[in-house]
């Protein structure tokens, strides 16, 4: 293989082909569904499979198939099909992205906007292009880079979905459905996770699960005048203050209930420990921390590196992450509000169950509700796929660790790294279980500050050249 070649191939395709694509593709809100309930008649999310879907179409790729699936009720699914060029091949590499983004948020710079694309210094601004709308165009161009050299490759699928952010509910009936076509998968090659740093590969080893849904606490019918009520009417922030505690302590955050926590491997205790000495104190670093009033920044929960590491990829942790019930600040008049409504996203530790773990979530919260007061708590997703499982990787097979040094070595001059990642991806669990014996590789653009999900994300695009050009030389590797 000349790995030069690959890599010249990529940077073309990135310059002339990729960018230009993905700028059209963050001026759509395509949100995912769970943040654009009208997302059929929008068309938003319609817009960007047939964008992508005519973009794959026009690569030269011989024997390319491409269809668009679509279930009743369920967002489509792009599902391509390339045949091997290697001789006696049986397997199939599997290729995953997905093409739904989240929503806007606040706090984008002025020259900046989620759904205005700019590309400044490297770098592509706006929702969506790092998270993960750049993994078919990068899986597409890694199977084109070793077509032009004549590198012999196995069949490669791609399944890119499209209601990942909403915690991939609609992708369990299409995994169904599309099983038998996917063949006997050796390898699966996920684009939608991160990177410790942009200077080498990094392949994600685990993913922890998540729980999202709405807690509300209805006191009253109707807002009442507070200097009538309050003291005899008991506040619904207060309550919903209560029944949190019986989640997480709020003096240091952990979780409670000790079904949410599970026993970290010691491999990857031990992998922690090695990725805490390459990245050092930039794991807490590259966050934007607010100033006290001293000036001085804001701490987080710890300063030890591997700590660090650990808390965010293997701990539960809970955010609130949105709320209702609350009048702006300008409009918050002397009134006892009726309710108080907080959105809450628990993440889960990779080897907990997220279906469980969201009906225990429920009861914890639900059940003896202070002053008899109406508490529900309304999971994000459908029955039965209320919660998202994590995941660990399995056992890197020899040829894989090998290949991924060799490529991270050819492509960005050091090893590869390997790191656990607080993210979810719904799918990787499903393949997993379907797919026992493939290998994973999981990995992404989704370095310091990008940011995904916040205001100002981007796409690191001389990263994203060469992760394209590592994944292809992987994928030449793949028995």
């Amino acid at each position: 293989m000349n790995a030069s070649a690959i890599a010249a191939f990529a940077d073309q395709a990135w310059d002339e082909e990729i960018v230009p694509a993905l700028t059209d593709y963050i001026a759509v809100p395509a949100k995912s569904p769970m943040f654009d309930a009208d997302w059929q008649r929008n068309g938003h999310i319609e817009r960007v499979v047939r964008d992508a879907a005519r973009w794959v179409e026009g690569r030269r790729i011989a024997g390319l198939k491409l269809e668009v699936i679509r279930l009743e009720g369920r967002t489509p699914v792009i599902f391509f099909e390339v045949p091997a060029t290697k001789a006696g091949s049986t397997d199939t590499i599997c290729l995953y992205g997905h093409l739904d983004k989240q929503p806007e948020f606040n706090g984008w710079r002025n020259d900046l906007g989620p759904w205005t694309p700019k590309y400044l210094d490297g770098l592509l601004y706006g929702r969506g292009g790092a998270d993960d709308g750049y993994a078919i165009y990068a899986s597409i161009t890694a199977i084109e880079a070793l077509d032009r050299q004549g590198i012999p490759r196995a069949r490669c699928v791609g399944l890119i979905e499209t209601c990942e952010e909403s915690g991939s509910f609609d992708l369990p009936a299409y995994i169904d459905l599309l099983t038998p076509r996917l063949g006997k998968v050796a390898l699966v090659v996920c684009l939608d996770s991160g990177a410790g740093n942009y200077d080498q590969l990094w392949l994600t080893t685990s993913l922890r699960g998540n729980v999202t849904g709405t807690l509300k606490v209805e006191i009253l019918t109707e807002g009442i005048h507070s200097g009538d009520s309050s003291g005899l009417v008991p506040s619904s922030f207060r309550i919903l203050r209560q029944v949190l505690d019986r989640l997480e302590d709020a003096k240091t955050g952990e979780l409670l209930p000790q079904s949410f926590h599970c026993e970290i491997p010691a491999d990857r205790l031990e992998q922690a420990r090695a990725t805490a000495a390459i990245l050092g104190d930039e794991v807490w670093k590259r966050f934007p921390w607010a100033c006290g009033a001293d000036g001085t920044p804001a701490l987080p929960t710890t300063t030890d590196p591997t700590q660090a590491l650990i808390r965010r990829t293997w701990k539960p942790t809970l955010s609130v992450t949105g709320a209702e019930g609350f009048p702006e600040l300008k409009n918050a008049g002397n009134v006892l509000r009726p309710y108080s409504a907080f959105k809450l996203s628990l993440r889960l530790p990779p080897l907990v169950d997220g279906n469980r773990a969201a009906a225990e979530l429920k009861a914890l919260l639900e059940d003896n509700a202070p002053y008899n007061a109406r508490v529900t708590f309304h999971a994000d997703g459908r029955v039965g796929a209320m919660g998202a499982s994590g995941w660990n990787a399995p056992a890197l097979a020899p040829w894989l660790e090998d290949a991924l040094h060799a490529a991270s070595s050819a492509h960005f001059g050091a090893p590869c790294g390997f790191i656990g990642q607080g993210g979810t991806i719904p799918l990787m669990s499903m393949l997993q279980a379907g797919f026992p014996a493939a290998q994973m590789m999981v990995c992404g653009v989704l370095g310091p500050k990008s940011n995904a999900h916040g205001p100002n994300e981007f796409l690191h695009v001389p990263y994203g050249k060469k992760l394209t050009a590592a994944v292809a030389q992987v994928m030449a590797a793949c028995p």
